[in-house]
């Protein structure tokens, strides 16, 4: 039979790096993602506040729920196309995709200022941050190898949404209360599992400036999903209403 391979295998390049270059790649990398997330948090706590006092605006958000749920697709949409089509757009596309999502969200985020009072959402903000940050310090420090909670996590998260969903009509206190708890806990396990994820991302773009920045903005919009979900799920817990 005729053999259709080549006689000898083009040769890859290997690239051999020390432990400590290693390491500085990905600190170098995580500071990209950090950042890229505090200002995407950043942009839509501001948006927020800003919608929340708007009264036009809030009667056109909240007032009207054919808009609050076309903008929650909306951002589905965004999310699902940025995590798909990432690294074959380009990084300023990208970039700009994931701060017009945070503006979307903003924009959805604001009700929690009509329901809550700021003191609530303040203190469960700092509590959502501290609690992010233990949990992300592990996700990238721990030797352990926190794969196999992939599968287990991600399962999860689809039961949550399904129960979540089927609660907006049930409206049953107990299951409202269940699935507040185990949204902090899957979201804390998240945090560090997607956190160590990004050390493995952060060699993607070793010699391509442009595909390291699309790997961090990616980066980014998963932790920045981690945190806000933390923060919404810890909220329903401890948030007082008005």
């Amino acid at each position: 039979m005729e053999n259709l391979l080549p006689e000898e295998p083009s040769a890859q390049p290997v690239i051999q790096i020390s432990a400590e270059e290693a390491s500085q790649i990905q600190s170098a990398f995580m500071r990209q993602v950090y950042g890229w997330m505090a200002a995407a948090l950043a942009l839509t706590g501001g948006v927020a506040l800003l919608v929340s006092g708007t009264p036009e605006i809030v009667e056109l958000v909240v007032g009207n729920r054919l808009v609050f749920f076309a903008l929650l697709l909306l951002e589905m949409f965004v999310v699902g196309y940025i995590s798909a089509r990432a690294f074959d757009m380009e990084s300023g596309t990208v970039t700009r995709a994931f701060l017009a999502y945070s503006v979307l969200n903003g924009i959805t985020l604001s009700i929690i200022f009509l329901v809550f009072t700021a003191d609530s959402i303040a203190s469960t903000f700092f509590v959502s941050a501290a609690t992010f940050g233990v949990m992300s310090l592990y996700g990238y420090f721990t030797r352990t190898n926190l794969a196999r909670w992939g599968n287990i996590l991600m399962m999860g998260v689809v039961g949550l949404i399904i129960a979540s969903v089927v609660n907006l009509f049930w409206l049953n206190s107990l299951l409202y209360t269940i699935t507040s708890f185990v949204g902090v806990v899957l979201f804390v396990a998240l945090t560090a599992y997607d956190t160590q994820k990004m050390k493995a991302l952060a060699f993607v773009g070793i010699h391509d400036d442009e595909t390291d920045r699309k790997a961090a903005v990616l980066g980014a919009l998963t932790l920045y999903l981690d945190f806000v979900n933390l923060f919404l799920f810890l909220l329903r817990i401890f948030g007082r209403r008005r």
